[in-house]
């Protein structure tokens, strides 16, 4: 009798093949005579495709959960230069790096001062004059200057996409290690059904040898 394939055709929307969980091992195996190492050697492996890809996927959300916040900075601090060059003022903005919009003695406002980080430990003060672009890092070395609605318009997609990728990776991931709990199960099933069988067979040998030799 054939195996069941250890893979279903199941899949989740990213393509991650769901496993099959082993009802009956003596049917799966072949019989009551059926070989468990080729079985086992096909459960390891596909454990092993499982926990590469939950390495993966694990890599890939913490990236995202590091991406995320630095998008969203990045974007409230564009969107707080547009409200300011509108002549807007920020109801929501609390930041302590911000000093107040205020004005000079002769009724102009004051640049905007603020720091900006140089590395994780050292920060450099900067003066902002009004402005109608920005400089957007796009990785890779690259930067580019976008108008601050169209960096804005940017940052959303770039923020809507990173959040729907750590969504979809959050699901893949959970998926992943639900498969891998099941072939684990499997491998455990076969293993001890195994045992079993050669439990049996060895008091079966011993009472026959009993009775031959009474």
């Amino acid at each position: 009798m054939t195996p069941v394939p250890t893979l279903g055709q199941d899949k989740n929307p990213r393509g991650i093949p769901k496993a099959s969980f082993i009802v009956n091992v003596e049917e799966y195996i072949g019989g009551p005579d059926g070989d468990v190492e080729g079985p086992l050697k096909g459960f390891q492996d596909t454990i092993a495709k499982y926990r590469y890809m939950d390495g993966s996927l694990t890599q890939r959300r913490k990236s995202l959960e590091e991406k995320i916040p630095d998008i969203r900075k990045t974007l409230q601090m564009v969107e707080f230069l547009k409200q300011r060059r509108d002549g807007k003022q920020k109801a929501d903005d609390q930041e302590d790096d911000l000093e107040e919009d205020e004005e000079n003695s002769d009724g102009t406002k004051k640049p905007l001062i603020t720091t900006f980080e140089l590395n994780d430990t050292l920060f450099a003060e900067a003066q902002l004059e009004d402005t109608a672009t920005v400089y957007l890092w796009l990785g890779a070395n690259v930067m580019l200057s976008y108008e601050i609605p169209e960096a804005i318009a940017l940052l959303r997609s770039k923020l809507d996409a990173a959040e729907t990728s750590l969504k979809a990776a959050i699901e893949d991931l959970e998926f992943t290690r639900e498969q891998l709990t099941v072939m684990e199960v499997n491998t455990a099933r076969v293993y001890n059904w195994d045992v079993k069988r050669r439990r049996e067979r060895r008091l079966a040998e011993e009472a026959a040898k009993g009775a031959k030799d009474s």
